[in-house]
């Protein structure tokens, strides 16, 4: 890939918007191709990812060819293991034993590609997309009035996180699991705490809100509305869901079968680490052999109010399964609820270009392009809704990348799997 040019009037070929590892991904794999001019643009200072929940030990549950590059070019010099080996740290990694990165390392790592990039823009916030139709380019306005012309658009915005309805406009200073290890501190020093949610972020902050229990005091609780704390299911016939074939069979799924989909699957891609699971576990049994521990934990319970008064919030909470309601009182409160799309706004006036579904979300063709025609934009992640539990998948990012690089080149310039399945998706 070229160098960037000074001239506004430049056309690229494509401008990627968002810089988080899928689109980083994409910026790692398009700059040996010369055919290709883009420019990356992110509104962040640097590259970070969820450093609110580098918690010491904290992995990733994906190995580490789920980098970058690797899966799509095991050559590249973006590699998870080149960045080791200038790190100095190759062989430490070989006598660890361990294919999963620490979370930290790999927020490192990706700062690491991302310093090696020419094509890559950060502290540049896109403020609004139109489309030249004379031309038959996009052009890109940031806030400092530059302007990126192009034929082509890559989203990777990423998903913001998501509060619940019930604490839309709640006061106080509840945080979302996004900003927990910058607000611990303060967090450990109430008097009582509580956690919604159950995913693996939720189960990492209750570990570690529990390990230092006996030297704070406080009361803990964790909350969930699902049934139970349900394990990442990562079984190797499971693991080919995450595969071409089974895009293929999902994605010509009917849209109703593919929603309902979604919401059973969960547990293949929202669930905890099966060894956490088994550590708080024996962390409760340790702790209570010295006596009661001030914690609870409670399933299948909605959080359907809440309210924030002198120093303390209120929750209204349903038990699903018995029917009944009954309230919670905390003092601190931490939303691991996740993360949801949200179009950005800058879109508007391209949104006559774009396809959407009966539901109003992005109807994402099998190329991942959102657009009329069908190859002039194209959506990083949010598409579980059409691509099933490969949407938001590390290990998938390269393979997706290798896919919009065959379509933005017309050709394919690394190969782009067909079929790894040992399993039949369809009849």
């Amino acid at each position: 890939m070229t160098a960037l040019p000074e001239s506004p009037a430049k056309t690229y070929d494509f401008v990627g918007i968002g810089l988080g590892p899928f689109n980083l991904g994409l910026a790692c794999l398009t700059e040996p191709i010369v055919e290709l001019d883009g420019v990356f643009l992110d509104s962040k200072p640097h590259f970070e990812w969820h450093s609110g929940m580098f918690l010491e030990g904290a992995h990733l549950q994906t190995p580490f060819m789920s980098d970058l590059v690797t899966l799509a070019d095991p050559t590249s010099p973006y590699s998870f293991l080149n960045y080791l080996k200038e790190s100095g740290r190759l062989y430490s990694f070989y006598i660890r034993e361990n294919f999963y990165p620490l979370r930290v390392e790999y927020d490192d790592y990706c700062r690491w590609a991302a310093s090696k990039l020419s094509s890559v823009r950060f502290s540049t916030t896109v403020t609004e997309v139109t489309y030249d139709e004379r031309a038959e380019v996009y052009v890109v306005r940031t806030d400092a009035d530059e302007v990126f012309r192009a034929r082509h658009l890559v989203l990777g915005t990423g998903t913001p996180p998501y509060i619940p309805e019930a604490c839309a406009g709640l006061g106080g200073d509840f945080i979302h699991n996004s900003r927990y290890v910058h607000h611990k501190q303060e967090l450990q020093s109430k008097e009582s705490i509580t956690l919604v949610g159950s995913g693996q972020s939720a189960a990492e902050i209750y570990y570690d809100l529990l390990s230092e229990i006996d030297v704070h005091g406080y009361q803990l609780n964790w909350v969930t509305r699902s049934p139970r704390f349900f394990p990442l299911e990562y079984t190797k016939l499971t693991l080919e869901m995450t595969s071409p074939e089974y895009i293929d069979y999902f994605h010509a799924l009917p849209e109703p079968t593919r929603y309902r989909l979604q919401t059973e699957q969960k547990g293949l891609f929202k669930g905890i680490d099966g060894e956490l699971i088994d550590a708080i576990f024996d962390l409760l049994y340790q702790k209570k052999v010295s006596g009661p521990v001030p914690t609870r934990l409670l399933t299948n319970s909605s959080l359907n109010t809440a309210n924030y008064s002198d120093g303390t919030y209120t929750l209204g909470l349903r038990q699903e399964e018995q029917g009944k309601e009954y309230e919670l009182s905390s003092q601190g409160l931490v939303l691991a609820t996740g993360y949801k799309y949200a179009e950005p706004e800058f879109l508007k006036p391209v949104h006559e270009r774009l396809r959407y579904d009966s539901r109003g979300n992005f109807d994402v063709a099998r190329n991942y392009a959102i657009d009329t025609t069908g190859r002039g934009v194209f959506l990083q992640n949010a598409g579980v809704h059409t691509h099933s539990i490969t949407s938001p998948d590390l290990g998938m990012g390269a393979y997706r990348n290798a896919y919009i690089i065959r379509e933005l080149l017309g050709t394919e310039y690394y190969p782009v799997e067909k079929a790894i399945a040992f399993q039949e998706f369809s009849v």
